[in-house]
């Protein structure tokens, strides 16, 4: 089913807004998404109506709370067809919901000498907290190569499992390429390795269906600022059985049953992950933000962005010394909603500069994955737009039109 993206444009109250007097084209949605007016209100009614903190108080407003904060983690889990709630341990980010692995269930299972697997189309996220985990054990963090630039060496990969790592880390999409990875093969592949499996889904969770039943993997992360809700609050999901033997690393607060000053008890599943008081207008705007995924339809979502993604490409072959990476037009089954590209003599920075003055929001960088943009594309940043289900043809036809413009005042020549 076609998108009313007219209609849909008029829930996001920030894109009838100007930037340097011009309509913002906003492109930067795999940075973090904007909010439909249902979350906005979600959150602010909670501030105006029944702010309290949840599971303590005795009375009308903390019970109200407290309900809705259980309703969010049980749309999140419906969401990506985990059992229930129980699986759901909220945290800050994708990048939180990483280190909470690490540090509590890998830290005690990884020995000297033990093998980490990711691979190089990874962000920072999924990197760091293995790599320094690898350095305070001494084990090994390996790395999976690529192929042309935009899909994982499944050779490489095959091979790479030879040396039965412990732990294997990788990416459902790729935030500089936009690639699509097989998740539900890759962590086959691992688990007959006999490998744990870490999903970053911060990138497919917002544009399209993931079912952790399907794919699954041991451990999901993902971030509710993507998906059109608040900032501060992600998914660090895990299979019950993994999440009852795990000892939390960060204690403290409601996640206690019991404690003397000689030994503590943790609580139940969920809330044994969750210290101190936790971001609860964020889950609320966070369970808002997946009612209104649910309404629009994810699978029409991904229809949406695959028109934008040809649309795009089909007006950048207009475009002289243009470099995309990634998938490119004939792979675009396998691509998200986004583009990372250079143009000949223009630094991305300045590209993103000239954009903003024609109210057009792109990204510019190395995206937090510098292994994969500085190490394998070879360039010290790139330029992205992304997609969402709110942006048009006609923003496209705008960017087409700030290239132009970006010749022209740096002067380049086409040849």
């Amino acid at each position: 089913m076609a998108l009313d993206v007219d209609r849909i444009r008029n829930d996001f109250p920030i894109l009838s807004t100007k930037s340097h007097g011009k309509p913002l084209a906003y492109l930067d949605s795999a940075s973090t998404s904007q909010k439909p007016r249902a979350v906005i209100d979600a959150v602010k009614e909670y501030y105006e109506t029944y702010n309290s903190n949840i599971h303590r108080g005795m009375y009308e407003i903390s019970m109200k709370s407290t309900d809705a904060y259980v309703e969010s983690k049980e749309l999140a889990a419906k969401f990506i067809n985990a059992d229930s709630y129980r699986n759901i341990i909220y945290c800050r980010n994708t990048t939180d919901a990483i280190n909470i692995a690490a540090l509590s269930y890998a830290e005690p299972r990884i020995n000297k000498g033990d093998h980490i697997l990711v691979t190089d189309m990874e962000h920072h996220s999924n990197i760091v907290p293995w790599l320094m985990l690898a350095k305070r054990k001494g084990a090994i963090l390996d790395h999976v190569k690529l192929r042309d630039n935009s899909f994982i060496d499944m050779d490489d990969f095959d091979k790479k499992l030879e040396s039965k790592p412990k732990i294997v880390a990788f990416t459902n999409a790729s935030n500089v390429l936009g690639t699509i990875n097989d998740a539900k093969l890759m962590t086959k592949m691992a688990h007959d390795s006999g490998a744990v499996v870490m999903l970053d889904a911060a990138q497919s969770a917002p544009h399209g269906k993931v079912d952790v039943k399907e794919i699954d993997c041991d451990f999901l992360a993902l971030s509710s600022h993507k998906m059109l809700g608040p900032s501060g609050i992600g998914v660090l999901y895990g299979k019950e059985e993994l999440l009852e033997e795990t000892t939390p690393a960060i204690v403290g607060s409601d996640m206690i049953r019991s404690v003397t000053f000689e030994s503590a008890d943790w609580n139940e599943l969920p809330w044994k992950f969750e210290s101190g008081t936790p971001n609860i207008e964020g889950a609320i705007g966070f369970g808002a933000a997946i009612k209104y995924l649910n309404s629009v339809g994810l699978d029409n979502i991904r229809e949406h962005e695959m028109g934008l993604l040809k649309y795009a490409f089909n007006r950048l072959e207009e475009v002289n010394g243009m470099q995309i990476f990634g998938p490119g037009k004939g792979d675009i089954a396998k691509k998200e909603g986004l583009i990372s590209f250079r143009i000949k003599g223009a630094h991305p920075h300045d590209v993103s500069t000239i954009f903003d003055a024609e109210g057009i929001a792109i990204r510019a960088g190395h995206h937090c994955a510098m292994p994969l943009v500085v190490g394998v594309l070879g360039f010290p940043a790139v330029s992205r737009m992304s997609f969402y289900l709110y942006n048009k043809q006609e923003e496209i036809d705008r960017v087409i039109d700030a290239l132009a413009t970006v010749k022209r005042v740096l002067k380049i020549k086409d040849e």
